[in-house]
């Protein structure tokens, strides 16, 4: 058994993407509270990593992205209203981190994404599924409240109408409804998966990563309501026009050549 095996979620880093691995396949990938801690951590250090230019998040298995939380914990850390605030603290934490990063995130997706797992999909910029993904978000099954952060990703990505379609209901759906809703980005072959998946991935990476971060800061402002740009996205937008990534981009494309942007 390789270290790697051993653990629950783990990073792998390898041409500009680092990838975190969801490694719980015994259980579907259900989510324990040091898994949420963990996968925070990840993200962090890929925020860290200049050598990152796009997360992938993905599972260790095809039979599942993350069936969800770990219906063990319900008895312990969820059990009070103390242990459920600390659960749901760290849960909270990893989806704004996700959410907030200056880089890009994917989810690549095969078999059930549910509760917790389609939570974090959800939090990622771009959700790439094979015909195997299965989702729902199902606390209303549980007799519990998903947070104001979460149903707001949510609602931001699908609207109100298909967010109370899913959180009222709890049921599960297959992946073209989901397509459908516009909960994920795309359907793809499961044999082509994880090739596509990468491949875009790396269509980010050759391009300019100021202009990525940049455009990645401002739709999130936007959707926290902003329709003028604020002192920080102006400076943003100028400081582009100052940068070496500009001139070479502006150069390469005068060449008609690929450019070869340093940012990172």
């Amino acid at each position: 058994m390789t270290l790697t095996d051993e653990k629950k979620v783990y990073l792998d880093v390898k041409d500009g993407v680092g990838t975190i691995y969801i490694n719980r396949p015994e259980k579907r990938n259900a989510l324990t509270y040091e898994m949420w801690v963990d996968l925070a951590r990840l993200v962090d250090e890929c925020n860290e990593n200049s050598e990152i230019k796009v997360i992938v998040f993905r599972s260790t298995t095809d039979v599942a992205f993350s069936a969800g939380a770990d219906i063990g914990e319900f008895k312990t850390i969820r059990y009070t209203a103390e242990g459920a605030a600390k659960y749901n603290d760290a849960t909270m934490v990893l989806e704004e981190k996700i959410a907030k990063s200056p880089k890009p995130s994917i989810a690549m997706i095969s078999g059930f994404c549910v509760g917790g797992g389609c939570e974090i999909a959800v939090a990622c910029d771009f959700r790439f599924s094979d015909n195997s993904g299965r989702f729902g978000i199902t606390p209303a099954k549980l007799g519990l409240i998903y947070n104001t952060p979460g149903t707001k990703n949510l609602v931001d990505l699908v609207g109100p109408a298909h967010a109370k379609d899913i959180l009222f209901t709890g049921r599960i759906m297959e992946a073209e409804e989901a397509f459908q809703m516009g909960l994920i980005n795309r359907i793809i072959d499961k044999t082509q998966l994880e090739a596509e998946t990468y491949q875009f991935a790396k269509l980010i990476c050759q391009n300019a990563q100021m202009a990525v971060r940049g455009s990645k800061t401002i739709i999130n402002r936007v959707l926290e309501g902003d329709v003028k740009d604020s002192e920080k996205t102006a400076e943003l937008v100028l400081e582009s026009f100052e940068s070496d990534d500009y001139r070479e981009g502006v150069s390469a494309f005068l060449e008609k050549r690929k450019p070869n942007f340093t940012f990172s």
